[in-house]
């Protein structure tokens, strides 16, 4: 019986804006991989539903800042002390940049029609509804956080090891970079694939 690879990385962080592909691509990853699926916009989703906060027309600034420093100090702990992490959150590639043996992964999306249509239909919602969800919470929780965090840019490709345009490259395309990079050359299948 042959020896498994020893792969490359040891946990992997998923970030990116709002509709570049983060959950797509995280999914798809943990499908492969059968590692622990961590997606803190469904946490942060959970504690806004407790708090009567509407994740689309509200964002950072409705949370307080010991809330964000707390899923912070999560995000860092999970990616230092565990392994076999898929880690999804727009800032863990960032918080991660120091830390040894995780893959950080960022999603863009050069198309910016391409964006709104992914929220248009996710959230069956106007083009008009889209346009303004993405700007409010964007730059609320870029306002947010680089108040609390310093002036940085969290998605510079240069805290990352890997950067792919979900423009141009497709969920099985971007799942494959990852698996490259990752060193992972064991099977899978296209079922159960986004």
């Amino acid at each position: 019986m042959a020896t498994p690879k020893v792969l490359n990385y040891r946990n992997i962080t998923v970030s990116g804006k709002i509709a570049t592909g983060t959950s797509t691509l995280a999914r798809n990853l943990v499908n492969v991989l059968g590692w622990q699926y961590v997606n803190v916009g469904a946490l942060q989703r959970e504690f806004d539903r407790m708090h009567g906060i509407h994740e689309n027309k509200q964002g950072a600034a409705s949370r307080t800042d010991k809330h964000e420093q707390q899923m912070e100090e999560m995000t860092k702990n999970k990616l230092t002390k565990e392994n076999n992490l898929v880690y999804e959150a727009w800032l863990s590639g960032f918080i991660a940049k120091d830390i040894p043996g995780v893959l950080k992964v960022l999603t863009v999306c050069s198309n910016e029609a391409i964006r709104i249509d992914r929220v248009v239909n996710r959230d069956n919602i106007s083009v008009e509804e889209a346009k303004n969800w993405i700007k409010q919470r964007e730059n609320e929780n870029i306002t947010k956080w680089q108040k609390l965090y310093g002036p940085y840019d969290f998605w510079d490709p240069q805290y990352y090891d890997l950067v792919i345009d979900t423009y141009s490259s497709g969920p099985m395309a971007t799942l494959g970079k990852v698996l490259d990079k990752l060193g992972y050359s064991g099977p899978f299948s296209k079922s159960g694939m986004e």
